[in-house]
């Protein structure tokens, strides 16, 4: 059989190729590629998912009542406002005995912000520590400080929340607190 013309291939390869193209530029794109649904201007869904945003107190100044802190361990977040402007986390803790101690919930020499777990086995589960008290973790480092013992601080004076577990430098910065009445107000930070 002899073989065809070369323009008559050319031609049948042409026509192939025109078409799949014909075929690409018709087709239906919502059956081929489905895009996401179409997004309502009159349906207000952010407004509808937003969280409340929680108003903590602002430190320095009164962040507490010794009624909210009334029983052993009770806690209450707030806000301290350094004197550079920075807005840090922050957290007073009623200790057993009556005294009150707060803290920076950020760990001194990073970024990492420090949590206050008063759910037992999730601090044996996620830090590996045991204890019969709430302990401050830092969840980047898994390090444990206790806040009934005494560490010391850069500047070599004993401050609460001793490393009972991991590899941090120091405790947790603390805040001063007073009462005036039933006012429990944080002052200064060490």
């Amino acid at each position: 059989m002899p073989m065809p013309p070369a323009w008559l291939t050319i031609a049948i390869v042409a026509a192939i190729v025109a078409g799949i193209g014909i075929a690409w530029w018709s087709r239906d794109p919502a059956v081929v590629e489905p895009g996401p649904a179409p997004i309502q201007a009159s349906a207000p869904l952010a407004a509808e998912t937003a969280a409340p945003v929680e108003q903590l107190p602002t430190a320095p100044g009164e962040i507490a009542t010794t009624d909210e802190l009334a029983r052993e361990w009770s806690s209450k977040r707030f806000v301290y406002r350094t004197s550079t402007g920075d807005q840090t986390p922050a957290i007073v803790v009623r200790m057993p005995g009556g005294n009150f101690w707060a803290i920076l919930l950020r760990e001194p020499f990073g970024t990492c912000e420090l949590e206050y777990v008063t759910d037992l086995p999730r601090l044996e589960k996620q830090y590996h520590y045991r204890a019969d008290h709430p302990m401050v973790g830092d969840p980047c480092h898994h390090t444990v400080f206790d806040l009934t013992r005494y560490g010391t601080n850069s500047a070599g004076g004993l401050v609460r929340g001793q490393v009972v577990h991991g590899s941090a430098i120091r405790p947790p910065i603390a805040i001063e607190i007073r009462t005036n009445g039933r006012q429990v107000i944080a002052d200064r930070m060490e």
